[in-house]
């Protein structure tokens, strides 16, 4: 059975992707960071996230998969994201198709 966990800029799937369609796995779960474009990520930012995905996946191993605990790593997932944000290391993508600063108002520094 297929599992899912979507949060606002997460999404998780007892899946893998083969020739762009999901394909359910028991074995492997597929992250989908930020799939609405809402922040610019350089490849270091992104590799902190798949790491830490990583990290909360080894912490939850020998428990059962559901929905709860795939939401409980979603969720860890987007404070993480949004401590990279705050830490400016990602930043909100002012050409996105949607505008709503989901995770606090953008930090603007100051003209002199």
């Amino acid at each position: 059975m297929l599992l899912k966990c979507t949060t606002r800029h997460i999404r998780i799937y007892t899946a893998q992707v083969e020739n762009d369609e999901l394909v359910e796995s028991e074995n492997v779960l597929t992250l989908d960071i930020d799939p609405d474009n809402e922040f610019n990520w350089n490849e270091d930012a992104l590799q902190k996230m798949y790491h830490k995905f990583d990290d909360l996946v080894e912490a939850y191993s020998g428990s059962d998969l559901t929905e709860y605990n795939l939401r409980r790593i979603g969720s860890d997932l987007e404070h993480f994201m949004r401590s990279l944000l705050q830490s400016s290391q990602i930043s909100y993508n002012l050409e996105s198709r949607v505008l709503n600063y989901s995770m606090g108002l953008p930090q603007v520094t100051p003209s002199t």
